[in-house]
């Protein structure tokens, strides 16, 4: 059959289809990651992104209706850089789409090159030889081919066999995918998507495994509301639940200049656990209040509600849910902090060193944009400060700033929990707010970082060599030592550290299994080989690497 044009109903399946294409082969991306460690998660973190986009999205026969949520889901879902990147795509099409009741070869050649433009405006600095070229040069080189006799089904092939050239080429454009013998994993994995969506329309449906992206069971509903836990005798005091989508009018009944600080100011006044985000002329609003007619007459001073669902809070007796959804407000402070860990020992360290907000997430560092926008909603205070600890985690935290839309959230670009523990444990003076988070920022110029763990794969790097399952240490992003005996490879490792002989502080986070003994061990090794070091050791808790040591 060829389509000539598609609905948002089977943009909707197709987007479906392509997401389950990218869980079969998502192992596979995993294994493309540049370096032979095992948290290589490209693949996962773009099934996460897009998983959540579609749980969000609400089925509608309009393309830009449905493009709309979709791109809400993702945005708030992002995970790690491949996810953001895949999320500002995906918002580019969506803003391409906005007007469409349907998708036709214009309509869909415009859209898939306002998505690689947008997803390019979003990297402060883009490289190719990444996801991002693969995108461009896809759909800029079939750009003249597509006409309006063109069916949807042509245009992705001709998209899907350039985008499979241009990442054949990747290796060429970026000496670390060459030396490692890879291809871009994000551009791997947005072509098994697009692959997966050009599979429906020619009848070759993948069947739902039945999870979420999350790999947790789908949600089959929560059955009968219990309305006996509200009476007659109930205290009305949690208020209700409110969720709408606002969409701003020009029409003269409505006021104009809508602001959005303004906006969030003036509806906090009713209510709290506020999140206000603004894409465009729409504005999604949640917020927990006791005077719904005082949000509602507020909100319709600017427009009309697409969506609107409003819930008694006292129905709602799943408690986990509550929590999620309605966060304790934290005391008051200047200066607060929020880090992502990986393991419950540095979740518990991070916390001693007086963390406000911890985001542990367990298997990998993969926290999303919507857990960086709960935690800013907890924290009542004159700044923020965000150390993300994964170089793949920086990304999330910068569209959470901007979909959070606060002024007052500041980045501190930790690529280690080893340059977060010391940005954290660092004695600043109490000056003034902008010279604390300054000194912060700079403190982390003198922190070294490296990371001991088991080779995954064989992998060649410039001069190295390593076959799967040997000892390997990275100091910072850099391959830097093989060895069948991981403490000698950390004493060598620690050797090629520039100016490690003025390092004064020594951090060694132990990771999820290692042995007392074995540790205490390397402790001693190290103390001997570098006596001026004062070297501690922490139980850190880390899933994947055996030692993560910060050197300062």
């Amino acid at each position: 059959m060829r389509n000539r044009k598609i609905n948002g109903v089977q943009f909707e399946n197709m987007l479906k289809n392509g997401l389950q294409n990218l869980r079969k082969h998502e192992a596979d991306v995993n294994k493309l990651n540049v370096f032979p460690v095992p948290d290589g998660d490209t693949g996962t973190n773009m099934c996460l992104t897009l998983g959540n986009g579609i749980k969000h999205a609400k089925t509608n026969a309009s393309i830009g209706l449905y493009a709309k949520t979709l791109s809400e889901g993702m945005l708030l879902g992002a995970r790690g850089n491949s996810g953001v990147i895949l999320s500002q795509f995906f918002k580019g099409v969506y803003t391409e789409l906005a007007r469409c009741a349907f998708a036709g070869p214009g309509e869909l050649r415009n859209a898939l090159i306002r998505g690689y433009r947008t997803a390019y405006s979003s990297v402060v600095k883009p490289v190719e030889g990444t996801i991002l070229t693969v995108m461009r040069e896809g759909i800029e080189h079939i750009r003249g081919q597509i006409t309006r006799n063109s069916s949807i089904e042509e245009i992705l092939a001709m998209y899907i066999a350039e985008m499979k050239k241009t990442l054949s080429y990747t290796p060429e454009m970026l000496d670390v995918l060459k030396e490692a013998g890879v291809v871009d994993s994000g551009g791997q994995g947005y072509i098994y998507i697009v692959e997966g969506m050009l599979k429906y329309l020619y009848g070759d449906v993948y069947r739902s495994n039945e999870k979420t992206a999350a790999g947790e069971p789908v949600n089959q509903g929560s059955g009968e509301i219990d309305f006996s836990i509200f009476n007659e005798n109930s205290v009305f005091e949690d208020g209700y639940c409110m969720e709408f989508i606002l969409q701003l009018l020009k029409n003269s009944r409505y006021t104009q200049r809508f602001k959005l600080e303004t906006y969030i100011e003036d509806i906090g006044v009713y209510g709290n656990s506020l999140v206000v985000v603004q894409d465009g002329r729409r504005v999604k609003v949640h917020i927990h209040t006791l005077k719904p007619s005082k949000v509602i007459a507020l909100s319709q001073e600017y427009g009309e509600f697409l969506t609107f669902k409003m819930e008694n809070m006292q129905l709602q007796h799943n408690e986990v849910l509550k929590k999620k959804i309605e966060p304790q407000k934290l005391p008051h402070k200047e200066l607060a902090t929020v880090s992502v860990v990986n393991g419950a020992g540095l979740k518990n360290l991070f916390e001693e060193l007086g963390c406000d907000v911890v985001i542990n997430c367990e298997e990998t560092m993969n926290a999303s944009a919507q857990e960086f926008i709960d935690a800013f909603e907890r924290i009542d205070a004159d700044a923020i400060v965000v150390a993300p600890n994964n170089k793949n985690v920086i990304l999330a935290a910068q569209q959470a700033v901007e979909l959070s839309g606060k002024k007052n959230i500041s980045i501190l670009p930790t690529k280690s929990v080893a340059e977060g523990y010391f940005a954290l444990a660092m004695d600043v003076p109490d000056n003034s707010l902008e010279y604390r988070i300054n000194s912060m920022k700079n403190g982390l110029k003198d922190v070294s970082t490296l990371a001991e763990t088991t080779a995954t794969r064989d992998y060649t790097y410039h001069e190295l060599t390593c076959k799967a399952g040997e000892e390997i240490v990275l100091l910072g992003e850099e391959l830097v030592c093989v060895s069948r005996d991981w403490c000698e490879g950390i004493l060598d490792a620690m050797k090629l550290v520039p100016e490690i002989d003025d390092k004064e502080t020594c951090v060694i986070f132990c990771g999820e299994g290692v042995d007392g003994e074995q540790a205490e061990a390397l402790c001693e090794k190290i103390e001997d080989e570098f006596p001026m070091l004062d070297v501690e050791l922490i139980d850190g808790g880390q899933k994947h690497y055996r030692f993560i040591i910060g050197l300062c």
